[in-house]
């Protein structure tokens, strides 16, 4: 239903660069042979239509075999699109049991480093902890979350986070560019502090809201009524991974 969208104007922009044809199909008549520049434009309530629950329930972030590529054979700092090892963790994630599971990888030394396309938060005794980012990639979301700390006067750093750390921690959040932030109420069914929406997490989502004019949760709440109707043979999206309604979730 394109007048759903026509008045939207939050929109999300995906630039891709390639380096072109490879040298064996140069031959291919009216080929375009050099860079191409590729850039997407498409509404951003496309990407956050199916989170708008989450702010009530909460994720599950689950520990998946298939680990985090580590930065001695691929630096994570390169933002590309052959991210293979993303979509493998979120095949996992779907086969768990219960619903609104999130893929969370480990790197090689058995650290947390990052969700399949997201970063990865928890909070104890006041100090916001995020894993060291050599193998991870930093986002920009991420990036932002100490910028609001630091506007808060909240300790916000970089540390080796091991699963323990997670099971033990009172809050924990996933930080995204289309959702900004959402909250993590589970880590291998297991509830993280209370099981709920943290309040040093509710206090950087609104800090972030405020600074940049926008009620977050609101939103991405509207666009979820707007578009409950986009996705109705459930395909998989960056944020949904099961391809059949009766598949886990």
């Amino acid at each position: 239903n394109s007048e759903v969208f026509e008045s939207d104007d939050e929109h999300r922009l995906m630039i891709d660069v390639s380096r072109g044809l490879l040298g064996i199909y140069h031959g291919i008549e009216n080929m375009h042979k050099g860079t191409n520049l590729i850039v997407a434009d498409f509404p951003l309530k496309w990407s956050v239509a199916g989170m708008s629950s989450l702010f009530d329930t909460g994720i599950n972030a689950v520990v998946t075999s298939q680990r985090a590529i580590p930065s001695y054979l691929m630096d994570p700092k390169i933002k590309n699109r052959s991210r293979v090892f993303y979509q493998m963790a979120n095949i996992e994630a779907s086969m768990f049991r219960g619903k609104n599971n999130w893929a969370l990888m480990m790197d090689t030394d058995g650290f947390i480093a990052e969700g399949s396309g997201d970063n990865f938060f928890i909070v104890k005794n006041g100090t916001v902890i995020t894993p060291e980012g050599r193998n991870c990639l930093v986002g920009i979301s991420r990036n932002y979350v100490f910028d609001v700390c630091k506007q808060l006067k909240i300790k916000c750093i970089e540390k080796n986070i091991e699963p323990y750390d997670i099971y033990t921690a009172d809050e924990a959040f996933m930080t995204g560019t289309p959702f900004c932030i959402l909250p993590v109420f589970r880590f291998n069914e297991t509830s993280v502090g209370d099981g709920k929406f943290g309040k040093i997490t509710q206090k950087i989502l609104k800090t972030w809201g405020e600074n940049v004019d926008v009620d977050i949760i609101s939103q991405i709440k509207k666009f979820g009524e707007e578009c409950k109707d986009f996705n109705k043979n459930n395909s998989p999206t960056p944020y949904q991974f099961s391809s059949t309604p009766d598949a886990p979730q």
